[in-house]
């Protein structure tokens, strides 16, 4: 049976463990797993463990139903913030995926290899920013010197079967 793991955050440290040590001397003798789990749960605002379980086991809004079957499929490869968080297998979720990316750049600069590979890194959270900016190259959807020392986008249409999938990527990168 597998274990549900839940993430735990204390913004301030050290009142964190001011207060597990408050809660520790407490008790009369050591405490127990449930007992350890409660003082934790306490120590981050929660009332109890069983709280914190509550909060993380809500389930997550669903995608909203304008969205097309195969742009939700697509999101999948995107974080909340509109990175890219892996590399798709099919080529053509590939495409769409860079469709996506090549949106997000920024519009009307040329940039040195470091600040195009940074504007990359921004958009994608897997950590292949020299494989998107391959494809990106090679798909015709950034421009290159010979001497791989300037690069800029070429403006394109977006295919109409790409708008949605870009617009909602869009909107996760601004919310």
């Amino acid at each position: 049976m597998s274990r549900t793991v839940y993430p735990f955050y204390s913004s301030d440290i050290s009142s964190l463990a001011r207060s597990l040590k408050r809660q520790w001397m407490a008790e009369a003798e050591a405490p127990g797993h449930l007992q350890i789990l409660n003082m934790l749960a306490r120590s981050a605002g929660f009332q109890n463990f069983q709280h914190l379980r509550a909060e993380h086991d809500r389930p997550l809004p669903a995608e909203p139903q304008t969205v097309s079957n195969e742009v939700r499929r697509l999101l999948r490869h995107f974080d909340g913030a509109g990175r890219l968080l892996r590399w798709p297998k099919k080529f053509s979720e590939q495409r769409a995926c860079l469709w996506a990316l090549w949106a997000g750049l920024p519009r009307g600069e040329e940039w040195d290899e470091p600040a195009v590979n940074a504007a990359i890194r921004a958009l994608e959270a897997f950590g292949d920013h020299v494989l998107i900016r391959r494809e990106l190259v090679e798909g015709d959807w950034i421009g290159r010197t010979g001497d791989c020392r300037r690069y800029w986008l070429i403006e394109r249409k977006a295919p109409e079967e790409m708008a949605e999938l870009v617009e909602q990527v869009r909107l996760r990168r601004a919310g």
